[in-house]
C-alpha cells in the first residue's frame, strides 16, 4: 500500500466515522472497487485498519476530555450533585452500550459474511439516508407534541432505545452515529445533546474494537516500511476525525431543522451510484 493511498482512506474514516453515512460502507465500497490494488487479505491490513480506528478514538477522547475527566472525577468523588449526575451518565451509556455488544457477541461472525459484498454496502448505504430522512420527519412530529430535551433529561428508556438504534449499523453501509442520532432525536434530544451521547458512546466502542485486535497484531508480520504507513494514516485519520467531530458539534448548534437532510441526500446519491456502477462493470 502505497503513502498516498493510506492517507485517502484515512482520510475517509476520518469523516465517515463519525459524519452519518457509514464509514463501514465506504470501506466496503471503496477497498472493494476492481483497480484499486488493496488486498483486504495482506497481513498488514488489518494493523494498519486498527491504527486508524485508534486515531479516531484519540480524537473523541481528546475532544470530550473535559466529558471524560467530569465523568472519572464525579464517579470517586464524594457525594454530590456532581457524582450523582455523573454516574447517572455513565449508568446511560453503559445502558446504550449493551444491545450492541450483546448482539456483536452473539453475531459477529453471521454478520461478517456482508462486509466482503460492496453491492451490499451500496444498498446500505441508499437505506441509510431513508433512515436519516425519516427520522427526521418523525422527530418532527414528536417535538410538535412534547418538545426537545436536553442530555440531563434522558430516561434509561431513552438510552436504551438509541443503544436499539446503534445495532442496525452492524450492516454496512448503515451509520452508527446516523443510528443513534436518530434514535436520540426520536427520544426527544436536540440535534446536538443526540450528536453529543452518540460520540460520548462512540469512544469506549471504537476503542475497544481495536484493542480486541492488538493482540492479533503481535502475531502478525508486515511489509516493510508499513508500520510508518499505519502511522502517518492513524495520524492523518486522528485529525480528520477531530476536524468533523468539532464541525458535526457546530453544526447542529447551527441547524435544528433539518439538519440531516444533507447527508440523507448524500447516502441516496452515493449508495444509489456505488450500486449501479459496481451493478454495471
Amino acid at each position: 500500500m502505497s503513502v498516498a493511498l493510506a492517507i485517502i482512506i484515512a482520510l475517509i474514516q476520518g469523516v465517515t466515522e463519525l459524519f452519518p453515512v457509514s464509514s463501514l460502507g465506504h470501506a466496503v465500497i471503496l477497498l472493494g472497487l476492481p483497480g484499486l490494488g488493496v488486498d483486504q487479505q495482506a497481513p498488514e491490513f488489518l494493523p494498519f485498519l486498527v491504527v486508524l480506528h485508534l486515531g479516531t478514538a484519540a480524537a473523541l477522547l481528546l475532544y470530550f476530555w473535559r466529558d471524560w475527566l467530569d465523568l472519572a472525577v464525579g464517579v470517586v468523588s464524594r457525594p454530590s450533585q456532581q457524582r450523582d449526575d455523573s454516574r447517572r451518565a455513565l449508568y446511560l451509556m453503559i445502558i446504550a452500550t449493551l444491545p450492541a455488544a450483546l448482539l456483536g457477541f452473539l453475531f459477529e461472525h453471521k454478520l461478517k459474511n456482508l462486509f466482503g459484498v460492496p453491492a451490499i454496502a451500496a444498498g446500505f448505504l441508499f437505506i441509510n439516508g431513508f433512515l436519516l430522512f425519516f427520522g427526521e420527519r418523525l422527530r418532527r412530529r414528536h417535538d410538535t407534541l412534547n418538545g426537545q430535551k436536553d442530555l440531563s433529561e434522558l430516561s434509561w428508556k431513552g438510552a436504551l432505545a438509541i443503544g436499539l438504534w446503534q445495532c442496525t449499523a452492524f450492516f454496512p453501509g448503515i451509520s452508527r452515529s446516523g443510528a443513534t442520532i436518530v434514535g436520540g432525536l426520536l427520544s426527544g434530544l436536540s440535534h446536538r445533546a443526540s450528536a453529543h451521547f452518540s460520540f460520548l458512546i462512540a469512544t469506549p466502542i471504537i476503542l475497544g474494537a481495536a484493542i480486541l485486535e492488538v493482540p492479533k497484531l503481535l502475531h502478525q508480520t508486515t511489509a516493510p516500511g508499513m508500520a510508518m504507513i499505519s502511522v502517518i494514516g492513524g495520524i492523518t485519520a486522528g485529525i480528520t476525525a477531530f476536524a468533523s467531530v468539532a464541525f458535526l458539534m457546530h453544526y447542529f448548534r447551527k441547524n435544528e431543522f433539518e439538519a440531516l437532510a444533507p447527508f440523507a441526500f448524500y447516502c441516496w446519491l452515493a449508495g444509489g451510484g456505488s450500486f449501479l456502477y459496481l451493478w454495471l462493470v
